[in-house]
């Protein structure tokens, strides 16, 4: 997977939440492509390919997820365990970027098989270091797992 082309899918519901991401990737000069879904149940259509996103061309198969736990239709928990039964998405690295401390989310994403947990920031300046940090590791240093189309 070129890293440069890989994209990001941010499961967010909060509208405010994805132009502040989308604002501080844009200051950090993240230039991979960012999809959006806003419910859980878009986020298993778009990484299973159904309905409208089903043009591949279109909607790629992310090389990372970034996903809120606090979710309308499907929560980011049930998302993980729905994660986890899919041979094709399980490989995909995610990262949770959520306001939750809560120790059982927390616990229950990595059993879940999470590579990441991060709360997000209050302050913008905060979130846009995070997310320049995110880059470097996640979209710049990281190895991705070969993922096949089936």
């Amino acid at each position: 997977m070129d890293k440069n082309g890989c994209s990001i899918l941010l499961v967010e519901d909060n509208s405010n939440d994805v132009l502040f991401v989308q604002r501080a990737f844009r200051q950090v000069n993240v230039i991979n492509p960012i999809y959006i879904v806003k419910d859980g149940d878009a986020a298993v259509n778009y990484l299973s390919g159904l309905g409208e996103y089903a043009d591949r061309d279109r909607y790629p198969l992310p090389g990372l997820i970034l996903l809120d736990l606090k979710l309308p239709r499907r929560s980011g928990i049930e998302i993980l365990e729905w994660r986890r039964q899919q041979p094709i998405v399980k490989r995909i690295p995610v990262v949770v970027l959520t306001s939750s401390r809560e120790r059982l989310d927390i616990d229950l994403s990595y059993d879940l098989g999470v590579n990441s947990y991060l709360v997000k920031p209050v302050r913008f300046d905060a979130l846009t270091q995070m997310l320049a940090a995110l880059d470097s590791y996640w979209l710049q240093l990281n190895e991705y797992p070969f993922i096949s189309m089936g």
